[in-house]
């Protein structure tokens, strides 16, 4: 009867410590999903609406013709405003109580949006870093790379494999209906079986991969600038700037995403994996989506710094523009009193 009792003593406290995990698991996750999520959401699209549709403006009436390096620009603008034009639908959605009300299709493209901007700015950003590492290193190369037709067969390569890395991401991305609500669940939440395989090859091909050209572009464009006359030359400042701005993008917002984006993966297929350990890695890769998101911003900053005077275009848009059209109406008003009061009283 000994073994009994300790069986039954073991059961009781396996219950008991089960029943404590429980109980001390808080659903931290779930109020960053409820507050955090919407409203930095909703920053992200404020600004980079605003900042993508005047980029877009810019670059289509103030800097024809285009270079290879503005088409890239084009591209990654567009993208980013796909991305920020789906944001109020998922600030809505957490907003909700995180509850799904616009259907399966709806939900497929907002979850879509997402991604294909993530991987189609990392491409597009590999690009250009390519682009900027030829122009230091082969500077009698720099007129054939800047031709429109090398920005035409990148960004068709970027879209094309953008599209090959997230379409198997459409049978895992599901519209979870329950009892109470209907949830448009993320990738990383995903039920699929193929969930593990398709994170790890998705971080490796497109991130990790991207990440090493991006790393030896700006290992070399720091050791030839080292070196050589010219290695101070306004062309080759500005690449190594963009180069830079570039690599800090892959390190500070794409980064931590995929990071934390395996391991919410493994925390919810692992078995046996106490409830505070997936909470607080959920909590974690909550925090990091938004953060990839800001890309947004940072794709903004590298506008000015991308050769094609975009700085000069827009200060002449916003405020040259201004001035001079308050100046007129100035002068034209000081005019018309000028001219009322020397008129003779009747």
């Amino acid at each position: 009867m000994w073994f009994v009792k300790i069986a039954f003593h073991s059961q009781q406290d396996s219950a008991m410590a089960y029943s404590g995990e429980h109980h001390n698991c808080t659903d931290v996750d779930q109020l960053m999903k409820r507050y955090y999520l919407p409203v930095s959401y909703g920053v992200i699209f404020i600004i980079g609406l605003v900042g993508n549709v005047t980029s877009i403006g810019i670059y289509l009436t103030k800097l024809r013709p285009w270079k290879s390096s503005s088409i890239i620009m084009v591209n990654l603008a567009l993208t980013d405003l796909l991305y920020v034009l789906s944001l109020p639908f998922l600030v809505y959605y957490y907003s909700n109580g995180d509850s799904w009300t616009l259907g399966n299709f709806m939900c497929q493209v907002v979850r879509i949006g997402f991604h294909f901007n993530l991987y189609g700015s990392i491409l597009s950003l590999t690009c250009l870093a390519v682009f900027r590492y030829v122009v230091v290193i082969n500077p009698l190369r720099a007129a054939q790379v800047q031709q429109k037709k090398w920005g035409i067969i990148a960004c068709s390569a970027v879209w094309l494999m953008t599209a090959a890395e997230i379409t198997p991401m459409l049978t895992m991305i599901s519209w979870e209906v329950s009892v109470n609500k209907t949830s448009c669940l993320d990738f990383a939440s995903s039920l699929s079986p193929h969930v593990r395989w398709y994170g790890w090859l998705l971080t490796a091909l497109g991130f990790l991969l991207p990440l090493v050209v991006v790393f030896i572009c700006y290992i070399g464009v720091v050791k030839q600038l080292a070196k050589g006359p010219s290695s101070s030359s306004p062309c080759r400042m500005r690449a190594r700037r963009v180069t830079v701005l570039i690599l800090v993008v892959f390190v500070v917002c794409f980064l931590p995403y995929h990071f934390l984006r395996v391991l919410r993966i493994e925390s919810r297929l692992m078995k046996e994996t106490p409830c505070m350990v997936v909470r607080t890695v959920h909590a974690a890769y909550i925090i990091s989506r938004p953060l990839a998101g800001l890309n947004t911003f940072f794709n903004l900053a590298l506008y000015t710094l991308s050769g094609d005077k975009f700085r000069r275009a827009f200060i002449s848009t916003f405020y040259c523009e201004y001035w001079l059209t308050k100046v007129r109406s100035v002068l034209h008003l000081a005019i018309i009193n000028q001219a009322g009061c020397h008129m003779p009283a009747a």
